[in-house]
């Protein structure tokens, strides 16, 4: 478990040493990691395009990040960055991987309803951004946080987007980044279902690539177990404190006690459902299959992995706030499902006219 991934340092240009439970890696293999994916990048473009005047300028214009970081490493200024190096969080990191890996494949799959894949690339700012926003509102509404309600000024605001730092919650990002991708369909005029049918599995895999972060990070915690795979946190994780402000455990402790990994759970059961769906995808009889079958079969395995999990307490009708909703989305996927097969429509290549022509 690693809240920091590993932290790029300018005191060394080839350093690459293991301290502690953090990696201090030189800014040099950074920049050699960014010349040779521009250099992958201006390769795929010339052999793409034959244009490679075009190709160099775009990869030249990347090429200033690297030359800054070279820059700082050899003048040292007394700046934080530079002193203290640049961390890059395990949680945020895999949102970031999970983000991309998403949207790559549903920029394939669009296709099969016949939208140009850029279209998905248009769409990702209209989903994320309002998906971070429900996500992070929901979480601060719900749990609170200590940094958020102690901050003043600009540390407040900063305190309330510090996703780099945890602090999210699932349901929340699927409220707001649907609403997000109802504007942007009304806008464009393209059939919102059949986009959402194409989003589905995608939603599951960034979700697979997040809980892998909150294993990173020690959010999402489990109960306490015997089994053979069972986890301890360490004492810079949110577990370990977390148990600590509970009572539940000694700070001079080494580490927790051995926990369900319940994080690895929840990614596995989203990989495993993302899959489903992206091959029933293939195969779905109307618009509005996919994304009901999500509504159905994501809060079953939500629900039972919310019996294992220890860090949120129910409400006082015994229910966790995740559980609730699990019951309400499987409710509206099986009333969806009815509806939607009723009205018997289905988007493919042959049956999809021009953007400009649709309608919601």
């Amino acid at each position: 478990m690693r809240t920091h991934l590993l932290r790029f340092v300018f005191d060394s240009a080839w350093r690459f040493q293991a301290a502690g439970n953090e990696l201090y890696v030189g800014v040099g293999w950074l920049v050699l990691v960014w010349l040779l994916l521009a250099g992958i990048v201006f390769l795929t473009s010339v052999l793409r395009t034959g244009k490679w005047q075009e190709a160099a300028l775009s990869v030249g214009f990347w090429l200033i990040i690297p030359a800054g970081f070279l820059i700082l490493q050899w003048t040292q200024p007394n700046i934080a960055p530079v002193q203290n190096g640049i961390p890059i969080f395990g949680y945020g990191f895999m949102m970031f991987v999970g983000f991309v890996t998403a949207s790559w494949l549903a920029a394939q799959r669009i296709q099969k309803i016949g939208q140009n894949p850029e279209l998905i690339w248009d769409m990702l700012m209209w989903a994320l951004i309002p998906g971070l926003i429900g996500a992070r509102v929901y979480y601060l509404v719900r749990h609170g946080s200590p940094a958020f309600s102690s901050a003043t000024g600009m540390n407040k605001l900063i305190a309330a987007v510090a996703l780099w730092d945890g602090g999210i919650v699932f349901y929340g990002s699927v409220l707001g980044g649907i609403a997000g991708i109802f504007i942007f369909c009304s806008l464009r005029k393209i059939p919102v279902v059949p986009v959402l049918d194409v989003l589905a599995p995608s939603l599951l895999v960034g979700e697979g690539f997040g809980r892998i972060g909150c294993f990173l990070y020690g959010c999402c915690y489990g109960r306490a177990c015997d089994l053979p795979w069972a986890v301890r946190f360490p004492p810079d994780s949110l577990t370990f404190r977390k148990l600590v402000e509970k009572g539940l455990l000694d700070p001079g402790a080494a580490a927790t006690g051995w926990l369900h990994p319940t994080q690895i759970y929840s990614s596995l059961a989203a990989f495993v459902l993302a899959t489903i769906l992206a091959v029933y995808f293939r195969r779905r009889p109307f618009d509005g299959a996919v994304l009901c079958l999500a509504a159905i079969i994501y809060p079953v395995s939500r629900y039972g992995i919310e019996s294992l999990r220890a860090d949120i307490d129910p409400f006082q009708v015994g229910l966790k706030d995740a559980e609730i909703f699990s019951l309400a989305l499987i409710a509206a996927g099986i009333g969806g499902m009815v509806y939607f097969s009723r009205r018997r429509i289905l988007t493919t290549t042959a049956t999809a006219r021009p953007a400009g022509n649709q309608s919601v």
